[in-house]
């Protein structure tokens, strides 16, 4: 319960003498102005302010659901290349090997003719005339 100050005792008994004197509801607590030279309440449109919700609210949508995209078009992208990366790597696992590779070191894969692919330490440039594939 609330505990009965000095301010809320004045206050009571203020409320309770105009009403007494017969002046009606005190202006402070009524809805409408209660003199001529009283601030004009003028009653708020309620389809402007509806209207103004719901385009904000579309706008503020519309921005997420754009982020969402842009998010989704990152992760379809790197979906790719790790499907790229996988289909390089099963290349380089299926292919012919006459050595042991070592991680770290640069190796080179060529396509043979009708045939499986083919790792080799040796770089285009250094087959010479002979380049058998």
């Amino acid at each position: 319960m609330k505990k009965k100050t000095a301010t809320n005792i004045s206050r009571d008994n203020e409320i309770k003498n105009h009403q007494e004197i017969g002046e009606g509801p005190l202006p402070g607590l009524i809805n409408y102005p209660h003199t001529i030279g009283s601030a004009v309440i003028r009653p708020e449109d309620m389809g402007k302010i509806k209207g103004k919700s719901l385009t904000a609210m579309r706008e503020q949508t519309r921005s997420q659901m754009a982020r969402i995209y842009e998010q989704m078009n990152l992760l379809i992208a790197q979906a790719k290349s790790i499907q790229n990366r996988v289909e390089i790597s099963e290349k380089i696992y299926m292919a012919q090997m006459q050595f042991e590779p070592v991680i770290g070191q640069t190796y080179y894969l060529y396509e043979k003719a009708g045939g499986p692919h083919l790792l080799s330490m040796i770089s285009p440039s250094e087959w010479g005339k002979g380049f058998p594939f």
